[in-house]
């Protein structure tokens, strides 16, 4: 058990790559606390399944846009486990595709409310709890290229992720690891709803490994960032998108 005894954090865990995240750090005994902001029902379903597998969990319901949430959400996990071991920063989203000459400063500022500020609220709160562990970050390929259409304010908050990963790396070593994952195509709801058919297919068809990536896939990743299996590495953001972007 890589993480037996230990209790972390999922934001955004009631679904997708988070749910996926959290099942598997429970697998290897840790505690999980699971955020989530209207996906109450995956949430609890998530715990359940955490549960039956002899874990334990807990869901709890938060706006991370929200310092009261956050604080809440943290407060929580304490009450309930004892401490915060691991956080992953799961939470957040594109909102809509926006060109800049159609975007408004409202949702250019919701947008890196939701991706960037959340998760430096979200790790200033775990940081009173934590004296030794790991954060790992969910950036994007998006933060590395650019995104596609009308995301240039979601790929700007996930490159700006991406270098708040690096700064924490040396802020908070040696005692606390911090690293990103940076996903490219995974197979989500996040695609379902902004990403049309064809773009999909087109990166099946040109991607090396011709297909999309899954949800179990990623949260590998997150569980290698989250032990000591990864305990020479901070400050990385790990691509995981298939081979369509090396960096």
């Amino acid at each position: 058990m890589k993480l037996q005894g230990k209790t972390a954090i999922v934001t955004g865990g009631g679904r997708d790559i988070g749910s996926a995240i959290a099942v598997k750090l429970a697998s290897e005994g840790a505690n999980v606390a699971i955020n989530y902001f209207a996906s109450s029902k995956g949430a609890d379903e998530t715990v359940a399944k955490i549960e039956a597998a002899g874990g334990k969990a807990i869901a709890v319901q938060g706006d991370l846009n929200k310092q009261e949430d956050v604080d809440a959400l943290t407060q929580k996990t304490v009450d309930a486990f004892g401490g915060i071991d691991v956080l992953v920063n799961n939470a957040g989203g594109l909102i809509a595709r926006k060109t800049i000459s159609d975007m408004s400063l409202e949702h250019w500022n919701a947008v890196m409310t939701l991706n960037l500020t959340s998760t430096f609220m979200m790790i200033k709160a775990c940081l009173a709890h934590m004296k030794t562990g790991a954060i790992v970050n969910l950036s994007s390929q998006a933060g590395r290229d650019g995104g596609g259409p009308g995301a240039v304010a979601y790929a700007t908050s996930k490159g700006a992720l991406m270098t708040m990963t690096r700064g924490l790396a040396k802020e908070l070593g040696p005692d606390i690891r911090c690293n990103a994952l940076c996903p490219g195509m995974i197979d989500t709801d996040f695609h379902n709803i902004h990403t049309p058919d064809a773009g999909r297919r087109g990166f099946e068809a040109n991607a090396p490994l011709k297909r999309q990536g899954n949800v179990d896939e990623a949260a590998n990743l997150v569980l290698f960032l989250a032990c000591e299996d990864s305990s020479f590495i901070t400050g990385a953001n790990i691509d995981i998108n298939g081979g369509m972007l090396f960096s």
